[in-house]
């Protein structure tokens, strides 16, 4: 059987055994509509000084209650994001022997493509996976894919539109936290391509698991239902609005807010309607960084709640499963 759900999963009718999640982690809870998920329009961001500062404070909002919102009128362009989602289309829909010379878990090799990942020993996800640093992009180019055709074209264009706009809401999330969050912290970028197949049984396969991402920001674009969130002891669904982005705070936002922003849990579910194609951005500090709560959020009144550390020593903990953003915390 191949590496990759998607060259088998459209020719079977029941779920494979090794695909059937335990009870205690399927997707089988009431889940609410998600009615309430903070929506920010991006056009008010220069239109006065008015609708500027209430444009900070409902990004500051929804990052402190959810740790997520979605943002419209963003500027990257509608065609650009289909592009780029016909693309992914396209490198999942390829024959079963061109995505086994792509597939791959050597984790010094720069462009990964995953089939099928483990969990608890012999479950696996319903998803494929492409990861790849696209910035800085000089340094990556040359690695690469070369196919399908205009890949490296559109994903450079892409990743440079994207880019420009997780800068923009990280310097509005400093505004609203009153601190500069420097040019460090989102040093490097990777691009994550998810593919969920149709699924035979959604109630009992798992697309990824609950867990919150450990960058400073990610930027998802999702044309399908999946995508959910957990908040006040419920699952909640965040449904795709045309041509948005939805944002998630990572645990680096949330440890040099010092908690005043939370870093949002989510997962994804599968469907049994069509499959699902996300593109996740996923910005982060450089490895040799120090990330700490800022000093300006640190006083009498509000101590400091983590301790200091280096990136890439918590990325190592939390690629192993120890979370470290628990063992950092100085009340743990």
């Amino acid at each position: 059987m191949s590496n990759f759900v998607s060259s088998w999963a459209k020719n079977i009718v029941t779920l494979p055994e090794n695909y059937v999640m335990p009870p205690d982690k399927r997707p089988n809870e009431h889940v609410s509509t998600g009615n309430n998920i903070p929506v920010i329009d991006l056009a008010k961001a220069s239109s006065s000084t008015i609708n500027h500062a209430e444009l900070v404070q409902g990004i500051l909002k929804a990052s402190q209650e959810f740790g997520l919102f979605q943002i419209i009128n963003h500027g990257v362009s509608e065609k650009l994001m289909d592009d780029v989602i016909d693309l992914f289309k396209e490198l999942f829909d390829m024959s079963v022997e061109m995505k086994d010379k792509l597939f791959s878990e050597d984790s010094n090799k720069r462009c990964k493509v995953f089939g099928n990942r483990y969990i608890n020993g012999e479950i696996r996800y319903w998803r494929d996976l492409l990861i790849q640093p696209v910035f800085p992009i000089q340094e990556d180019t040359q690695h690469w894919l070369e196919n399908p055709a205009r890949y490296r074209e559109l994903v450079e264009t892409y990743s440079t539109e994207v880019r420009k706009l997780c800068a923009m809401i990280v310097e509005l999330i400093g505004e609203g936290l009153g601190v500069e969050l420097g040019e460090e912290l989102i040093k490097d970028q990777a691009l994550g391509a998810n593919y969920y197949p149709t699924c035979p049984d959604p109630s009992s396969a798992m697309g990824s698991p609950p867990h919150c991402d450990p960058n400073i920001i990610t930027f998802l674009q999702q044309q399908v239902y999946g995508l959910q969130i957990f908040k006040d002891g419920q699952w909640i669904g965040v449904h795709p609005l045309p041509y948005a982005f939805v944002v998630i705070i990572g645990y680096q936002m949330q440890i040099i807010s010092n908690n005043k922003l939370v870093a949002c849990e989510h997962r994804a579910i599968t469907n049994s309607e069509s499959g699902r194609i996300t593109l996740g951005t996923f910005v982060s500090p450089a490895g040799d960084c120090v990330v700490e709560p800022a000093k300006a959020l640190v006083n009498g009144d509000s101590p400091a709640l983590y301790h200091a550390f280096i990136y890439e020593e918590f990325m190592n903990n939390f690629i192993a499963g120890k979370e470290p953003q628990k063992k950092l915390a100085l009340n743990a």
